[in-house]
């Protein structure tokens, strides 16, 4: 199987779903992560920051934008390469791209087509009429392109047709497991990353730049992966919203499922000990 993440930023795809990923490509599936922007004007810490002193690194304060860029794209090569994403593309849009734009459903549309991914991860499109979040312009934009691809005619087009099979949304804006809350709203989908969080917490940690090393990787997936994995029943979890419905040939109720003790999971997803376990 072919997974393929579109995300805006180059550390979103790492934050929303990198433990999924390194589960993929451990399985031995193949994994591709399109990146949109170059990421230089997004969580700039390590270069405001140094402004902040009063002996600052000229090194630092006096990068570029490409410097910056480029940064930033050796950080996502690195991560990329522990947990274990085969091909990083990086379109360098600037940050400040924040409008649905033909010619970027275009390249999204072709490298779609490229890639041929069986399922697709994205961030939930928070309000398709926001032009004020890149995140939610991003995933129209990714929207926008698999109906392009859908369109492709070899003899007009060069290039095939091309329809995904499933398309994940993160960080939906809910954290509830109840399906009678939030007028049924809820992520549908947890994924279960305990046994390769140590790879998503390495993968944070490559991002300095961004202050998203140390103490803070730890944090956040402490409070989101493992609030994440309460819901799901286990220590640490991502959690994904499906585009499509699905057809089974018997109800799909999982190993994980039956296999639960609703009397003992408080205790069992709360054995590992993410700071102790994988210390600064």
């Amino acid at each position: 199987m072919k997974v393929m993440t579109i995300y805006a930023h180059p550390a979103d795809t790492i934050t929303n779903c990198g433990g999924t990923l390194a589960r993929h490509a451990a399985a031995g599936d193949e994994v591709v992560a399109l990146i949109l922007t170059h990421g230089g004007r997004m969580h700039a810490n390590r270069y405001a920051e140094e402004w902040r002193k009063d002996d600052p690194d000229e090194a630092i304060t006096g990068a570029s934008l490409e410097d910056i860029a480029a940064y930033k794209k050796d950080e996502l090569a690195r991560a990329a390469e522990i947990l274990g994403i085969a091909k990083v593309i990086t379109l360098g849009l600037d940050d400040r791209y924040a409008a649905l734009r033909e010619d970027v459903v275009d390249r999204i549309a072709e490298h779609l087509a490229i890639e041929r991914p069986d399922v697709l991860i994205c961030d939930y499109p928070v309000n398709p009429a926001a032009a004020t979040n890149v995140h939610t312009v991003a995933t129209v934009s990714v929207l926008a392109a698999l109906g392009r691809a859908g369109m492709f005619v070899r003899n007009l087009d060069d290039r095939a047709e091309f329809h995904v099979k499933q398309v994940f949304f993160t960080s939906l804006p809910v954290m509830a497991g109840d399906g009678l809350s939030l007028y049924g709203l809820r992520n549908d989908v947890y994924v279960d990353i305990t046994d390769v969080v140590g790879q998503k917490v390495a993968a944070m940690d490559c991002f300095d730049s961004q202050g998203y090393s140390g103490l803070f990787a730890r944090k956040l997936i402490e409070a989101n992966n493992g609030e994440n994995g309460r819901v799901a029943g286990v220590n640490f979890a991502e959690a994904f919203y499906r585009l499509n419905n699905e057809t089974h040939t018997l109800l799909p109720v999982t190993e994980a499922a039956r296999g639960e003790d609703p009397l003992t999971r408080h205790i069992s997803y709360s054995r590992v000990d993410l700071r102790a376990t994988y210390p600064i």
